[in-house]
């Protein structure tokens, strides 16, 4: 594990940004990684004030928590810049606090997607505190869309730290085709996940929308996580959220979800063999 590539935290002083610490202070605990509070100011001039507030907050936390995170801030937009800087400070990934949908739309219109997507690193979306100390249980949706080695890839390196279970989950077709490619993708996650040793079960899900179901049962199994991965669009490089996607990041039941964004070179993904 590169122990300088940290968990980066969007913060903005609020309440949900102290959810995103908490969740990250489990993870970085086990996974034994450094966090970084990342505020960014309109000016060069409002950095030293920043700087001073967040050396606040860093000693309540470090007092709260027992960890002390490190800070950075910079000079932009949230709106363009805030991927651009947590890939600068090459970032595992990151968490971030929203409320809802309507949170993120109101917090940043359509930029609060894009920000979700617009990055190497994954980012873990939450809406509430840790339920648990740990993460044992993931519901890990599967579809004919599905193509994701990443998305194994960062299952086996949850496993490796958490031993979480995962669990695909998937809803049968009529269609023909996409049965065709839903028993094919769900193959391919099957030999991976084995060959890794990594714990599975698999549930098919009734109903038509898979969103709907995987949140309903990661709420009823009291899942831990959610792992998605994004919608790639025509140009490999353009990603965008569909409304499936988006309403697991923003579900009502505050279930934290991992978005992941499909690459062509996994050696972006450094740290991993």
């Amino acid at each position: 594990m590169e122990k300088n590539r940290p968990i980066v935290i969007p913060w903005d002083f609020s309440e949900l940004a102290e959810y995103a610490f908490q969740h990250a202070e489990k993870i970085a605990r086990i996974v034994n990684l450094d966090i970084v509070l990342l505020h960014i100011v309109k000016k060069v001039s409002d950095i030293e004030g920043a700087v001073s507030k967040l050396e606040e907050v860093v000693a309540r936390l470090e007092k709260t928590y027992g960890i002390k995170p490190k800070i950075s801030v910079k000079e932009g937009s949230i709106f363009t810049d805030i991927n651009r800087i947590i890939d600068e400070e090459n970032a595992f990934f990151a968490i971030m606090g929203t409320h809802g949908i309507k949170g993120m739309q109101k917090f940043t219109g359509s930029w609060a997607l894009k920000v979700i997507v617009g990055s190497e690193a994954p980012f873990f979306v939450v809406q509430d505190a840790p339920k648990n100390k740990t993460i044992e249980k993931i519901v890990f949706p599967v579809d004919f869309n599905f193509a994701d080695k990443e998305k194994l890839i960062w299952a086996d390196f949850i496993y490796k730290y958490f031993k979480s279970k995962f669990y695909l989950c998937y809803i049968d077709s009529t269609d023909l085709l996409f049965k065709k490619k839903i028993a094919a993708n769900m193959m391919i996650a099957k030999k991976f996940l084995t060959e890794k040793g990594v714990e599975y079960d698999i549930i098919q899900l009734d109903g038509k929308n898979i969103s709907d179901e995987a949140i309903k049962f990661a709420d009823e199994l009291k899942a831990d996580l959610i792992m998605i991965t994004t919608t790639k669009n025509i140009s490999f490089h353009d990603y965008v959220l569909g409304a499936s996607e988006q309403k697991l990041i923003a579900n009502e039941k505050k279930i934290p979800v991992m978005t992941i964004n499909p690459r062509k070179d996994l050696t972006k993904l450094k740290g991993f063999n």
